[in-house]
């Protein structure tokens, strides 16, 4: 049978870091033989974070997020897949407010409030978290081991990769004032030779999703 991951982009950028280790990601899990089903999240129609509205914690809507705006169909989908794979850029020293408000849904319409059974997700999936930063790779660590227990315990067993110190323009020289924290040349040395490795990691990583 074959095998169904979905792909969340909670970033803005087509064709950048994010994006790129995404779609490395999805083409380890084609060549792996599975079915791939994608979602940008800054294309979607109107959507929020949780409401807390409750209605997940009715018997009858068990494990489901009641709200339906353009973040349901992202959310049946995972549902029903046999893996996810999603990555965010950090904003901020967090991750993007579209990140954030799928997170909120997914995490919440799993939580039971029960002491003895904290988790009512019936069908967990393996999970792969990118996030990627102009930080150094070891800055934001801390975060991203966060979200990781948060998705191991609700969605199911996760794995990482950050891609830090990003390169973030084409030419930083064409910029409207000087951005002297960085040095473009040292950020498009690693892009050219680190990132390339860092998306061979993605596929590799999408690829053995499926035997997971």
């Amino acid at each position: 049978m074959t095998k169904k991951i979905v792909v969340v982009n909670a970033g803005p950028r087509k064709g950048w870091n994010t994006d790129s280790l995404l779609t490395e990601a999805a083409k380890g899990a084609e060549s792996a033989g599975a079915e791939v089903i994608r979602f940008d999240l800054f294309r979607l129609e109107k959507y929020t974070g949780c409401i807390s509205c409750f209605g997940c914690k009715k018997e009858k809507n068990k494990g489901h997020c009641i709200v339906k705006d353009g973040l349901a169909p992202v959310l049946d989908a995972i549902r029903e897949a046999d893996g996810l794979i999603i990555g965010s850029p950090n904003y901020l020293s967090e991750l993007t407010a579209s990140f954030r408000a799928l997170y909120e849904r997914l995490i919440f319409q799993n939580l039971t409030y029960n002491k003895e059974n904290p988790c009512c997700n019936a069908h967990p999936i393996p999970v792969i978290f990118i996030m990627t930063s102009n930080a150094p790779d070891t800055l934001y660590q801390g975060l991203v081991k966060n979200y990781q227990q948060t998705l191991n315990n609700f969605v199911g067993p996760t794995e990482i990769l950050i891609s830090g110190d990003t390169l973030q323009l084409k030419d930083y020289s064409k910029t409207d004032w000087p951005w002297t924290l960085f040095d473009p040349v040292h950020k498009q040395e690693r892009h050219e030779t680190v990132f390339p490795q860092e998306c061979q990691k993605a596929f590799e990583m999408g690829k053995a999703l499926i035997s997971r």
